[in-house]
């Protein structure tokens, strides 16, 4: 199994009560620990508003990041978990990509989706499509973007997207192109359009719900003529990893004091309860990550809820569970 870790950048109230101007040096911070702690790779979400509820707390703009972390890491892969695909025009998000991944010197990894969070489409401004129109700009958008990170002039007439000569100059430096991680796990159309374009995908809930996800993505392979085997399955888990119970219950209620103070007391209970599941000492992580071995997950991504203001369970997670699974 391989791991990565999320930066914090306030999406998930993870920087309240940290100066605005001391926020970068966080996030660049919990990175390059990361990256000398043996994580291959950072991530960031693609968000625009904050959740359980939008609020005027900051959150910080994914490529701005990637840009920012390409030049501030040295090894460490960088991806977004995952980039919606209505914000950005895709030709314009390929072309981004390949500047980046030059930057990086082919460290970016191309996280995409068909998006959900219907309060940011209206905010900003972007139609909210039904999702099979979604999952339509979705096909639409990874068809565009290989192609133009693999030929040298682009003509493209597509329900969502038109392209008349586009030209990606300059291309990534990854060959045949930057990986394409597909993230969402309907079971109908978005696994379809993993099964014929992506090298990894992004779903999960449980062990149980990622092995029926994978056996429809199996399908959709076997429909397609795809390899269901060369398709890394990953997935994202909220983890705090502690060295005693008494120190995670602390935490955990660390966690929702820091919610209480931006959102109501409900939503705060709820969105604190979401961290319990994966919550533990490393014997404890231990034994609830093999479930999800048995189940073929290739790839974990870690969220760490607690990394701008402490960095115990990134340290203890990669030095006590990460090497039981490699």
């Amino acid at each position: 199994m391989r791991f990565g870790a999320f930066v914090p950048q306030g999406w998930r109230m993870d920087l309240v009560g940290i100066p605005v101007e001391r926020h970068w040096e966080t996030m660049r911070a919990v990175a390059e620990a990361a990256e000398g702690l043996g994580y291959e790779s950072v991530w960031v979400y693609d968000h625009f508003h904050t959740v359980p509820v939008p609020s005027r707390e900051a959150t910080h703009e994914a490529w701005a990041l990637m840009a920012a972390l390409a030049a501030s890491t040295r090894t460490v892969r960088l991806g977004q978990m995952c980039t919606c695909v209505a914000y950005r025009p895709p030709a314009y998000l390929a072309k981004v990509a390949a500047t980046i991944d030059v930057v990086s010197g082919g460290r970016l990894e191309m996280g995409i989706g068909a998006g959900w969070y219907e309060h940011e489409y209206a905010g900003y401004g972007y139609e909210f499509l039904p999702a099979a129109g979604r999952i339509g700009q979705l096909r639409e958008a990874v068809e565009v973007m290989r192609r133009l990170w693999t030929e040298d002039e682009v003509h493209y007439e597509g329900r969502h997207y038109r392209l008349s000569g586009a030209i990606c100059r300059p291309r990534p430096l990854q060959i045949p192109h930057i990986p394409i991680w597909v993230a969402g796990g309907g079971e109908q159309l978005t696994l379809g359009v993993a099964a014929r374009y992506a090298s990894y995908t992004n779903f999960g809930g449980s062990p149980e719900e990622f092995a029926r996800k994978s056996q429809a993505l199996a399908g959709h392979c076997r429909a397609v003529g795809t390899d269901f085997d060369a398709i890394v399955r990953s997935t994202n888990l909220f983890v705090i990893c502690r060295e005693t119970e008494v120190e995670v219950a602390a935490v955990l209620a660390g966690i929702e004091n820091r919610y209480r103070r931006v959102v109501p007391d409900d939503k705060a209970e709820r969105a604190a309860a979401a961290y319990r599941a994966m919550a533990g000492t490393p014997e404890q992580l231990a034994e609830r990550l093999r479930p999800w071995a048995a189940a073929g997950l290739g790839y974990a991504i870690i969220y760490f809820p607690q990394a701008a203001y402490d960095a115990t369970d990134l340290e203890l997670f990669a030095r006590e569970v990460m090497p039981a699974f490699r």
